[in-house]
Order: structure tokens, then C-alpha cells, then sequence
């Protein structure tokens, strides 16, 4: 288990990391959720070892690890940004971390193997890095983490490089080859829809800051604060300011200030006859996204940019008003200070 305890980090007056505790499992899959500078990258060096923090602790499996060298550290990692021995050839720069290890030659091959063959690297294990694309050289390091079976495995954003087949690829697989390997294993995104897919645990960071840490679904359906719901959403979190919206009062007591928040996903086009469960918007059309399957509608409503998406092929013109609807049960709501408002029962709005 690797622990974080009350975790900061400043540069040069600013804030990295704000007072992070976090418990990370072995043979569970954590996932770091955040926009770019929300402090991932930084997190992630401050568990190898790469940089220390100002303040805090960091136990592996009960025991300090700070201040020990990265070298003495069993861990691997991998970042956006492939980085390989250019000198070596393919299978050479994967059983590089193994030779060091001191391995025997038979298990060296076997385990090289074995990450090629996942990785489709088989057919490239006699060439140089140079000779490869991109994603093939970022596959290349994949593969050398992958072999290394250490302890505590951190992936910033490894698949960003790759094409689309095989990434969704390697979300399904990388979780479960970690967790049979008994390792901890932390993976940074910027992108909610992976997170999802990924599953396992995922801590929602901003600003250096963790908003929400638990399982994975669990923040997504239930975010404590309005920066969560608005890192798990993509398209972007629909917000608009409560107060005003007088037909709404009736569902949230008597609270007439705060934020309320839909997704995207949850709008569609209002029905004829309006039902108990559902309240209704309008708001004036500045573009639509056909993609086949789905229609992005871009609107405004109540001077804030939403945007709705509807199943099917829908055309509208520009400058149109539109009405559309969505389920009670499905929106939220927040207060002035971002912080979730519940009904008494603890349900939604």
C-alpha cells in the first residue's frame, strides 16, 4: 500500500501540492483525474522520488520512503512523452531494466516476449527507436514498465500517443496485468471518459488540490463538489445560477441561490406534455455537430453556453429557440461555494 499523508509542494511561491492524503492499494487501479497543471505530473514525482515535498509523509507498505534514492525504489514509470534508449534496438531497450535486475538470459527473453506480444511490438524487436512512430516508441516503454513487474507502477498519460484501437486495447488489459502482478498502480488522465472505462479508483484533482477521492462510478454519479461533476463531464457541465429560475423553487426548498448543474447526456427534447419528474429550459441555438449516431446542440441559456446531446440526426438553424428537458433525478445542485446540496433523504434534487 502506498500511503500519502498531508502531502504540499511549492515553487517558486506557488503551490504544486495542497495537503494530500491519499491510501493507494496493491492490486487496485488509482486513477488521477484533472486538467493539465492540476498537479498529476507533479503528484507522480513526489511518490518516485523525483522530487520531495515540502511537507508530509510517504509510506510503502508502512514504511517511510522518503529520502531513499530512486534507484534503491522499486518502481517503474512512464510518461506522455516516450523516452527510450535511441542506441538500443526494440528488445534490448525492454529488457534493459531486467539486466540490471540481473536476471538469467531464459527469463529475460520470456518476459520481453510476453510484452511484445501484448503490445505489438513482436515484429520491431530488432530495430532502434528512430525507426519507429510515435505510438510504436511509446509502446516500446510501455512494454520495459511493463516487464519490470515492480511494485509501484505510475503511468502519466501513457496512452495519449496511441491510435484509438489500440488504446481501447489497453485500457481493458493494463489494469488486470498490474493487478495480477500484486503492484500499486496510480494512472494520470485529463479525460473523464477514461477514467470511466478504466474504472477502479479515482481521485479528482485541481489546482494541486484533491476534491473527491473513491470509486470510480461512484464520484461520477455522486460528486461531493461542483469541481468534480465538472471534471467528470465531457462534453462540458451544463451550469446555470439558481437564482431566477422561480419554477425550480419548489423542487430545492427554500434555497434560492447556488449553482445547478446537468449533463449533457441527460437533455432532450421536451415533450408535449410535461411530467412531474422533469423540468423544462429554453434556450437559443448557436450551432449544431451532427456526428451520425448523435447531435451536439450548442445553445445559450440564461447568458451561460450549454450544450445538449440528443440521440439521431437533428437540424436546427442558428438563432433558433429550442426547448428541451431533463429528469429531476438527474441534474444537481450546489451551493455558493461548490459544495453539493442534497435533499434531506440524501437523493437528489
Amino acid at each position: 500500500m502506498l500511503t500519502l499523508e498531508n502531502i504540499s509542494r511549492r515553487v517558486d511561491s506557488q503551490d504544486y501540492l495542497v495537503d494530500i492524503s491519499l491510501e493507494f492499494q496493491r492490486g487496485e487501479l488509482n486513477i488521477l483525474l484533472g486538467p493539465t497543471l492540476s498537479g498529476k505530473t507533479s503528484l507522480m514525482r513526489v511518490m518516485a522520488g523525483l522530487d520531495r515535498p515540502d511537507s508530509g509523509r510517504i509510506l510503502f507498505d508502512g514504511e517511510s520512503v522518503l529520502g531513499e534514492p530512486v534507484q534503491q525504489r522499486d518502481l517503474a514509470m512512464v510518461y506522455q512523452q516516450f523516452i527510450n534508449y535511441p542506441s538500443l534496438t526494440v528488445y534490448e531497450n525492454i529488457a534493459s531494466p531486467l539486466r540490471v535486475a540481473g536476471l538469467a538470459e531464459a527469463a529475460i527473453k520470456s518476459r520481453v516476449a510476453q510484452a511484445a506480444d501484448l503490445l505489438k511490438l513482436t515484429a520491431y524487436l530488432d530495430r532502434k527507436p528512430g525507426n519507429l512512430s510515435g505510438g510504436q516508441q511509446q509502446r516500446v516503454a510501455l512494454a520495459r514498465a511493463l516487464v519490470k513487474r515492480a511494485s509501484l507502477v505510475l503511468l502519466d498519460e501513457p496512452l495519449a500517443n496511441l491510435d484509438y484501437k489500440l488504446r481501447e486495447e489497453l485500457r481493458a488489459e493494463l489494469p488486470t496485468l498490474f493487478a495480477e502482478l500484486g503492484a500499486v498502480l496510480v494512472y494520470a488522465t485529463t479525460e473523464p471518459s477514461e477514467a470511466l472505462v478504466l474504472g477502479g479508483k479515482t481521485a479528482c484533482l485541481s489546482e494541486g488540490r484533491v476534491e473527491q477521492f473513491g470509486p470510480t462510478l461512484t464520484l461520477y454519479r455522486d460528486p461531493n463538489t461542483l469541481m468534480t461533476a465538472k471534471l467528470f463531464s465531457d462534453p462540458p457541465l451544463n451550469t446555470a445560477a439558481v437564482k431566477g429560475m422561480n419554477e425550480l423553487q419548489r423542487f430545492i426548498g427554500s434555497s434560492d441561490t447556488g449553482t445547478l448543474a446537468v449533463r449533457a447526456h441527460h437533455l432532450r427534447l421536451a415533450s408535449e406534455i410535461p411530467t412531474a419528474s422533469t423540468f423544462e429550459i429554453r434556450g437559443r441555438v448557436d450551432v449544431i455537430e451532427i456526428t451520425g449516431s448523435e447531435t451536439f446542440v450548442h445553445l445559450q441559456f440564461m447568458g451561460q453556453p450549454w450544450v445538449a446531446q440528443l440521440d439521431g440526426m437533428h437540424t436546427f438553424r442558428p438563432g433558433a429557440e429550442i426547448a428541451l428537458e431533463f429528469e429531476l433525478d438527474d441534474c444537481l445542485l450546489f451551493d455558493d461555494n461548490g459544495v453539493r446540496v442534497r435533499k434531506p433523504s440524501g437523493g437528489r434534487i
